[in-house]
């Protein structure tokens, strides 16, 4: 038997992805650019929805308020992914409500003097009132440090080795709002699974007058046949007898969206009255603040990859992350109860779709910011039950994690250095994590059964339980963060073992020419600001 060929048994490194049908900086025809971005606004839609309904209760708020909280959210959303995708990173990227701020917000949530608040409405407002005073004083940070070009400086330490955990985990790291959330109401969330994949994936060559119809809208379809079904057993009584719990998470009419949302109301800065201020909440808040920029600079890198861009340069993702400091200030104006980052579902739709145009996601912002003003249409949007997403999110995390390892092509995976540390930044990265989660979830759960039975919940407490809160907030919301414990691990070890001798194992030679803006002439046409602003802010 002949010896196979070296070119038959390995594959060549290449920069961009093929069989991408739309790039970043190319644009599908109108009608179907308007359909793409209405799925983009769909899938943002489970994040949006989740936080508000796990929060809201705890802080005494009604169905009504929670409503509210959700409509600011779609609009700074909204917002915050126009402003990204024209004047920050440039990436199709959607700019949505983070779990990472959860911690910082439960503390602020089980702080004394606001538990202590009789009344529900008033201890709502005060409550909500520390979260943006923590959420404004708190932005400055990621602001700094992107404006300041700091976190520029600091991607130097970055390489495609070093990168590889941190976007992977970025998607392996969201795996509890995956199948667990999926099995909570398996009669819906599986079928939603399975049928999926098979849209997408088996059926994506069936064209429809020249387009892809099921690989392009896989998403939309899906979610229209699977809410049809969910309303229809929850129409005929299926859960009628069913605990509590399963009729929460699998009936269409649970929510309470529609009936407590107005026809028009337009979310505006302070609504829910004057900011407060308190040292402690703001400190707690800022590691929230870092999570959050960490997790976003593994979905950029892992965006641009699947928009067929290059990776954006040290003064991009600086200019990014400025602009989302900008986003998290926009929250605590407006009062959204939690803090902004990079939607991860919505990068990996991109992937499912072959669409990684820029245009898209503006489209899909216009459609946030609209049905966050007529609150009705969009409330009719937001009682899809979770599981939907959930099934969702098992296919597009995947996707993006799998984006983060296909940067191994770059580096030397014959060498055991760089096999250690691939190894152990991932394990412990989901380990550390895990361990620290587990105490938030059981929190989460203690607090709900407490919101039930009305009871007051006790103060939230992790694994770091000092008399210092500010510090505990500290350290358990970075190590609650698959994505910033894989980081901090990675980049230290890449950094530290070997580093002269290992620059070409690292990937070094390829990932060195994408630090500067002018290292490569293909920047300019996907990163350079629009109404010819280069002039006035030149890259640095």
């Amino acid at each position: 038997m002949a010896t196979p060929k070296l070119e038959d048994i390995s594959h060549p490194p290449t920069e961009q992805l093929h069989g991408l049908d739309y790039c970043i900086d190319s644009n599908p025809p109108w009608p179907e650019a308007i359909i793409l971005a209405f799925q983009h606004y769909i899938l943002m839609l489970g994040t949006t929805v989740m936080v508000p309904t796990l929060l809201v209760p705890l802080m005494g708020g009604s169905d009504s308020d929670k409503a509210r909280v959700i409509q600011t959210l779609l609009l700074v959303a909204g917002l915050n992914t126009l402003l990204q995708s024209l004047f920050g990173t440039r990436l199709p990227t959607i700019v949505g409500g983070s779990f990472a701020f959860v911690i910082p917000v439960l503390t602020i949530i089980t702080d004394p003097s606001l538990l202590n608040i009789v009344d529900p409405n008033e201890r709502f407002h005060s409550t909500m009132r520390a979260i943006q005073g923590a959420l404004i004083a708190s932005s400055s940070l990621q602001i700094i440090l992107g404006y300041s070009q700091l976190w520029g400086i600091c991607s130097r330490f970055f390489s495609p080795l070093g990168m590889v955990p941190v976007i992977s985990l970025v998607g392996f790291g969201l795996f509890e709002r995956g199948f667990p959330q999926v099995g909570k109401c398996v009669e819906i969330g599986l079928p939603m699974l399975l049928i999926f994949i098979a849209f997408a994936q088996y059926l994506k060559h069936n064209y429809m007058r020249g387009l892809p119809i099921f690989e392009r809208f896989a998403l939309l379809v899906c979610v229209a046949l699977l809410w049809a079904y969910a309303h229809l057993l929850t129409a005929s009584g299926a859960y009628k007898h069913s605990p509590q719990l399963t009729k929460v998470h699998c009936r269409t009419d649970k929510s309470h969206l529609l009936s407590s949302t107005r026809w028009i109301k337009l979310p505006y800065p302070f609504q829910w009255g004057a900011p407060t201020f308190d040292a402690g909440h703001i400190f707690g808040m800022m590691a929230a603040v870092l999570v959050s920029q960490i997790e976003s600079t593994g979905a950029y890198i892992a965006a641009s990859r699947l928009a067929s861009a290059t990776p954006p340069p040290a003064y991009v993702l600086s200019r990014g992350i400025g602009w989302q400091g900008i986003g998290i200030l926009l929250d605590g104006l407006f009062g959204t109860g939690t803090g902004s980052t990079v939607s991860v579902e919505n990068v990996g739709l991109l992937g499912i779709t072959r669409v990684g145009s820029r245009r898209v996601v503006q489209i899909a912002a216009g459609f946030m910011i609209f049905f966050s003003i007529l609150g009705k249409f969009g409330a009719l949007f937001a009682s899809i039950p979770f599981s939907i997403f959930a099934a969702l999110y098992c296919v597009l995390f995947g996707l993006v994690a799998a984006i983060g390892l296909s940067f191994l092509q770059f580096t030397n995976m014959n060498s055991m250095r760089n096999l250690f540390i691939i190894g152990v930044s991932l394990f412990l990265g989901l380990s550390i994590s895990q361990y620290f989660n587990e105490f938030a979830a059981a929190h989460l759960a203690q607090s709900a059964s407490s919101f039930v039975n009305s009871v007051q919940p006790q103060a939230f407490h992790g694994p770091v339980h000092t008399r210092a809160t500010w510090f505990n907030d500290f350290l358990n919301t970075i190590f609650t963060s698959a994505p910033t414990i894989a980081l901090i691990i990675a980049v230290f070890l890449d950094n530290t073992l070997g580093v002269e001798k290992a620059k070409k194992e690292r990937g070094m030679p390829w990932w060195v020419k994408f630090r500067t803006f002018k290292g490569d002439s293909r920047n300019e046409e996907f990163y350079t600001l629009p109404f010819n602003l280069n002039k006035f802010f030149p890259p640095t």
